[in-house]
């Protein structure tokens, strides 16, 4: 199982607030306290209103953020500019947070990941909006394939979020974003990758939807997840799932993670 740590993101106060300030113990606490807890990537997005300010923040976390651990990151932004930038001063293979199904996106985005060899993480949505179906999510997945395969990204740095939808408004939603699961699997050496809370939107006690809703997702094939490695429970459901599952030889990683008190959520 894949974490990309997502928490240094412009739109958390805090993080918003440090990189106004420069504040690099900040920022770098927060990457060290994401991969001592299991994050294998570091999700970094420096989303401002100016877009050049985004550029020059980008570049500034991205070389600040690998001083201080010795993983990759996912560099995420709606700006190319600002995921060029990014990429431009990474060191080793990243990540890149997204690409849709449109058009103009797979324009500005697929040679940029191209020319810097990296991963990339492809949302199925486009112009229409965020699909309903498995079967439409499947289709632009697909779509996305077509063009990543054309310009020579290779399968296995896909990773597909098929996009989940409130439970709360759309009862058939989780059924439905896991069904596609298993479906994009079939396209080939592709991943599969989820940002998940959004299931649980509207409703109380949204950690143990979210966590329950994990343990599924493992079970219908998923690859990454985009989550905070610092949520126990949610980490706790990972590694208990991944050992039921049979991904976890003799369990070793959970009776590890028991040993160190990682598990002591109950």
């Amino acid at each position: 199982m894949l974490i990309v740590g997502e928490r240094i993101n412009a739109t958390r106060k805090s993080i918003g607030e440090a990189l106004a300030k420069k504040d690099i113990k900040f920022i770098q606490n927060e990457a060290v306290k994401q991969v001592e807890s299991g994050a294998v990537y570091i999700d970094v997005n420096c989303g401002n209103p100016d877009p050049e300010q985004e550029i020059r923040n980008m570049e500034w976390v991205v070389k600040r953020v690998q001083e201080a651990v010795k993983v990759p990151l996912c560099i995420d932004s709606a700006n190319p500019k600002a995921l060029e930038k990014g990429l431009s001063v990474h060191k080793g293979k990243a990540l890149v947070n997204s690409v849709t199904a449109e058009k103009e996106r797979m324009r500005e985005v697929l040679p940029i990941v191209k020319r810097y060899n990296a991963g990339i993480i492809a949302l199925t949505n486009d112009e229409t909006g965020m699909p309903r179906t498995c079967g439409e999510r499947f289709d632009l997945a697909r779509r996305i394939l077509d063009e990543t395969t054309r310009i020579g990204i290779k399968d296995e740095d896909v990773y597909f979020d098929p996009l989940v939808r409130p439970v709360s408004a759309e009862q058939d939603q989780p059924l439905e974003f896991l069904n596609a699961l298993r479906s994009i699997k079939t396209l080939g050496k592709v991943n599969t990758i989820c940002g998940l809370s959004n299931v649980s939107f509207g409703l109380p006690n949204r950690k143990i939807i979210n966590a329950v809703f994990m343990a599924m997702a493992l079970s219908y094939g998923l690859n990454a997840a985009i989550i905070d490695p610092l949520d126990n429970l949610m980490m706790a459901v990972i590694k208990s799932a991944e050992a039921l599952l049979g991904n976890d030889e003799y369990c070793g990683r959970y009776i590890e993670a028991a040993r160190k008190g990682k598990l002591d959520i109950l």
